[in-house]
C-alpha cells in the first residue's frame, strides 16, 4: 500500500508542479505537431488570398502570353485574309462590324470563339463556323443562314419565320408566294399544324393562310387570300379531321366545288357553305354526314 501511494504521488508530481500543467514528452510532441499544422494551413490560405487579391498570377500569365504573341507575330504569324462563305441575306456591314480584323493583325491573338458567338447573334445566322488556316494565315467563316418558311402577321406587322418556327428579327420581301400565318402563338404552333396536314403535298401547297384562332385552333384559307375556301379545323384531333377531308375530296371531289367555308370542327359531319351564284341567291348550308363502316 505504501509503495503504491508513493508511486501515485510521484505520478502527480510529473503531471503538476505548483499547480501548473506539465506535459509528458509524447503529448508535447503531438500538441506541437498540431499547432504547426494549423499554422501551415493559415499561412497557405493567407498566401493564396494575397495572390488572388493582387492578381500576381494572372498578371504573370498575361505577361508571358503577350511576349509569346509578340514573338510569333515577328515570325510571320499575322493575318493575311478573311474569307466568308454562305452569306446571302446577312448584311456585309454587320459581319465586318463583328469581325473587325485587318491584314497584319496578330494571327494567334484573334478570338475565333467570340467571333463565332457574335455572328450567331445576327438575325439571319443560324450557325457560324470560324476557323484558322495556316500558310496563308486566313480566318475562314462559313455561315448557315435561316430559311424562311412562312410570314407571320401580328397587329399589321409582318415577320419572317424559319423552319424551326422562330421569328427572324429582320425585314424580308418574298420573291415567290409564301404561307401567311396570323395570330398570337402562331409561330410556336405552325410546325405541328403542318405536320398534321402534310400528308397530301398537293393540297398542302394550296394553303395560303393559316389563322391561329384565339390560341386554340386553326382556320386555313386555300388558293386565294381574299376569295379562297376557309377550312375550319377542330381544336383537337387535327390529323384525323384532315384525313376525313382528304377522303371526301378523293371520293366526292369536295375541294373542287365552289365553296366559301368547309367546317371540320364536328366529329361526325362536315358543314360546307356554298358561294353565291351570279343571281345572288341566298347562301346554302349543307351537312355531309360521315359514313361509319
Amino acid at each position: 500500500m505504501t509503495s503504491n501511494l508513493q508511486n501515485s504521488q510521484t505520478a502527480n508530481v510529473k503531471l503538476a508542479i505548483n499547480g501548473n500543467l506539465v506535459w509528458e514528452p509524447k503529448e508535447f510532441g503531438l500538441r506541437l505537431f498540431g499547432n504547426l499544422a494549423i499554422l501551415s494551413v493559415i499561412f497557405l490560405l493567407t498566401f493564396i488570398t494575397i495572390l488572388f487579391s493582387t492578381n500576381l498570377v494572372a498578371n504573370k500569365i498575361n505577361l508571358v502570353r503577350d511576349c509569346f504573341y509578340e514573338y510569333v507575330a515577328k515570325q510571320g504569324f499575322i493575318l493575311d485574309d478573311v474569307i466568308v462563305t454562305g452569306r446571302e441575306k446577312t448584311q456585309k456591314e454587320d459581319i465586318a462590324q463583328i469581325v473587325s480584323l485587318k491584314r497584319g493583325d496578330n494571327f494567334l491573338r484573334i478570338n475565333i470563339q467570340k467571333i463565332k458567338k457574335d455572328l450567331e447573334q445576327l438575325p439571319w445566322v443560324k450557325r457560324a463556323l470560324v476557323k484558322r488556316t495556316f500558310f496563308p494565315n486566313v480566318i475562314q467563316i462559313s455561315l448557315k443562314e435561316r430559311d424562311v418558311r412562312s410570314i407571320w402577321q401580328l397587329h399589321d406587322k409582318f415577320y419572317p419565320i424559319d423552319y424551326d418556327g422562330k421569328v427572324i428579327d429582320a425585314t424580308f420581301e418574298p420573291k415567290t408566294p409564301i404561307l401567311l400565318i396570323v395570330g398570337e402563338g402562331a409561330p410556336e404552333n405552325i410546325n405541328s399544324l403542318l405536320e398534321d396536314i402534310g400528308e397530301n403535298k398537293h393540297i398542302l401547297q394550296r394553303v395560303k393562310v393559316a389563322n391561329f384562332v384565339s390560341g386554340r385552333r386553326w382556320n386555313l384559307i386555300l388558293d386565294d387570300i381574299k376569295n379562297g375556301v376557309t377550312i375550319k379545323l377542330p381544336e383537337e384531333n387535327v390529323k384525323k379531321a384532315w384525313k376525313k377531308l382528304l377522303k371526301l375530296d378523293a371520293t366526292n371531289g369536295i375541294l373542287k366545288r365552289k365553296l366559301t367555308i368547309l367546317d371540320l370542327r364536328l366529329d361526325d359531319k362536315v358543314t360546307v357553305k356554298l358561294k353565291r351564284n351570279s343571281e345572288d341567291k341566298p347562301i346554302q348550308l349543307r351537312d355531309i354526314k360521315e359514313r361509319r363502316t
